[in-house]
Parts: C-alpha cells; structure tokens; sequence
C-alpha cells in the first residue's frame, strides 16, 4: 500500500511539476551564449566579460541573452540589442568609430612618444658629456679664483 502511494505521489508530482530532476541545457545554446557573453563587458566589474563574472547583473545579461537564443534572434541581433540598452562601452572590442578614435589610437600616440623618449635618452648617453663653452669656461675659472 505505501509503495503504490508513494508512486501515486512521484506520478503526480512529475505531471504538475513537469519532468523530475534538473532541466539540462542544451549544448548549442550555451555555446552561442558563451562566445557572445566572453564579447560583452561586465558593466559591474568592467574589467571582466559576462562570461567570467559572477555579479548578479552579468547573471541576468546571461539569462538575457538566453532568451534572446530561445526566441530564435541572432548574435548581430543580441549584440545590437546590447549595444543600444548599454552603448558601445558594454562591447569588449568597442568598433573603430569617430566616437572612439582616441581609445583605438591613444596606446599607438603612447608607444610612439616612449619609443622617441627612449631613442633620445639613449642617443645624448651615447654622446657623452659636452665639453663647456668658451664663456661657460671662463665663469668656472671666474669661480674657482674666486673660493681662493
């Protein structure tokens, strides 16, 4: 009697709750969520994709971006959605546009100063110290005749 009760029990369970135990994601699904989550930014911790962080807000752009795959969308269409609810600034590889020409050229203008920096440090080392002038000679001699 209790067996057929406790099958009554998991029979019904499994027909209002739906299937028992965990519902498994499907593969294809969280690859297209994963490659386009390790593309956006975390707008929490900035310096992480939403694939890497664990904020509570990378966790909902994950579960949206899910939904978005399940309603049939694509990742130009995911992205594009992003980038008009977030701006540019939630792309981790924000495009080459007027708006963001100085985030795209600053480390090139950067290297290219310490590289000019370096090369005139390194070509006054090589010359060596400057013998002094003529007039810049006789202020010295003018010195030192004077401490005597």
């Amino acid at each position: 009697m209790r067996a057929a009760l406790v099958a009554l029990m998991l029979a019904l369970s499994t027909a209002v709750f739906g299937q028992a135990g965990p519902k498994v994601p499907d593969a294809a699904v969280e690859a297209r969520l994963k490659h386009l989550a390790e593309e956006l930014r975390c707008l929490v911790c900035q310096n992480q994709t939403i694939a890497d962080s664990n904020a509570s807000l990378a966790v909902d752009l994950r579960n949206q971006i899910r939904g978005q795959i399940a309603e049939g969308r694509t990742d130009a269409q995911i992205r594009s959605y992003m980038v008009e609810r977030y701006g540019d600034f939630v792309l981790y590889k924000p495009p080459f546009q007027a708006n963001t020409i100085a985030l795209w050229l600053a480390p090139l203008v950067l290297l290219a100063v310490g590289a000019l920096a370096f090369a005139v440090l390194v070509r006054r080392k090589r010359a060596g110290p400057q013998a002094p002038s003529g007039a810049r000679k006789a202020e010295i001699t003018r010195l030192l005749d004077a401490k005597d």
